[in-house]
């Protein structure tokens, strides 16, 4: 069972709650360093009938969009600013009938008839010709899924979501604004689970659980994120060491396309310390050039947490196991979770085709 949050906490006002955390005031409805709400994570969906409404969980950029007249302002969930990377999101939003606004959505782009993270993070570009030069090419979208200010520039922090999602939703049907989506929602538990099971490669990461009678809570883990966990066998290409220090700090993953070739999907970096000193001396008695024979790590990269140039090639003789939630262009989205060595498989047996199902 996911972990149950109280309907019943003392809650003070939106206003308040803004006043406290955030003082000054805006020429927008809301403070623009305003948090968004933020979500907790679970094993499983939360089940207790009439209490919950459930999402999918989009894989794009989260943004709170705000607007009053011709002033709009992206802001990302770290609070920086995302209009400069985005201008084609700010002209839409200047479009838009509504006067003012304050939304919560997500940020994404669809390439051809895929949604494409990796497109997103090409957005993130010092040049501004480039950026627009992309906005041009391929469009971004928001997707909406919830509104904290209203056209009349008054603030829905405090009431509760279902009656903000009336809102939303009166507001979207309004716009009639192709790249202005609404994302969908469901008090079915049925739905939920179909959503989750076809989540993690493509638009949607996983759903999301809000309490129905709740405000909105910024800043606050007031939701719960549930994501579709899967496990694949990889072939180690190679290695990192720790950042300081001369024990391995990350296995390379390697996947096989239908030519042979072994590509760079991703990482582990959770092994235990262990079993580092000994793995290190297992690592280093296997390394040999080229590691990877397809994509190689090393060079700019632009989807993955690990940027360092500096990794060894192995000999690809060794096959782990590694849990992984989300992909992304034929690559795991996040870092994975080691769970055991598979001495058992053919390192060859490590293909594409377990993580494009």
């Amino acid at each position: 069972m996911a972990e149950r949050l109280s309907t019943r906490r003392a809650t003070p006002t939106g206003n308040a709650r803004l006043n406290a955390a955030r003082p000054g005031k805006s020429r927008f409805a809301l403070p623009l360093d305003m948090a968004a709400m933020e979500a907790r994570a679970a094993d499983t969906i939360p089940d207790e009938p009439g209490l919950w409404q459930y999402e999918p969980k989009w894989d794009g950029f989260r943004c709170l969009a705000f607007k009053e007249g011709e002033a709009v302002e992206l802001r990302a969930k770290s609070g920086k600013p995302l209009g400069r990377y985005f201008p084609d999101v700010v002209s839409m939003m200047r479009e838009l009938a509504a006067p003012r606004f304050v939304l919560d959505g997500e940020i994404v782009i669809k390439d051809g008839s895929e949604f494409s993270f990796e497109a997103l993070q090409l957005r993130l570009h010092p040049a501004e010709s480039r950026v627009r030069k992309l906005a041009a090419e391929t469009p971004a979208q928001f997707v909406v899924f919830d509104m904290l200010a209203d056209q009349a520039g008054s603030s829905l922090l405090d009431a509760p979501l279902a009656e903000r999602r009336k809102v939303l939703e009166e507001f979207v049907r309004q716009a009639r604004h192709e790249r202005l989506i609404l994302s969908p929602c469901s008090t079915a538990l049925g739905e939920a689970e179909r959503w989750l099971r076809g989540s993690g490669s493509g638009a949607t990461d996983g759903i999301v659980a809000k309490l129905i009678a709740e405000p909105y809570r910024p800043g606050e883990r007031a939701m719960v994120k549930v994501k579709r966990l899967r496990t694949a066998d990889c072939v180690v290409g190679g290695f990192r060491y720790l950042s300081a220090g001369a024990q391995v700090g990350s296995l390379l993953l390697g996947l096989y396309d239908d030519d042979g070739k072994l590509h760079h999907v991703g990482y582990t970096s959770t092994i235990s310390r262990g079993d580092r000193a000994a793995l290190t001396a297992r690592l280093e008695a296997l390394t040999q050039p080229p590691g990877f024979t397809g994509r190689a790590p090393g060079g700019p990269s632009r989807w993955s947490t690990e940027r360092s140039g500096d990794w060894q090639p192995l000999r690809p003789e060794l096959v782990v196991e590694v849990c992984f939630d989300h992909v992304t262009d034929d690559r795991f989205r996040h870092g994975t979770k080691f769970l055991r060595w598979r001495p058992d498989k053919k390192p060859s047996q490590c293909t594409f085709e377990q993580i494009r199902r």
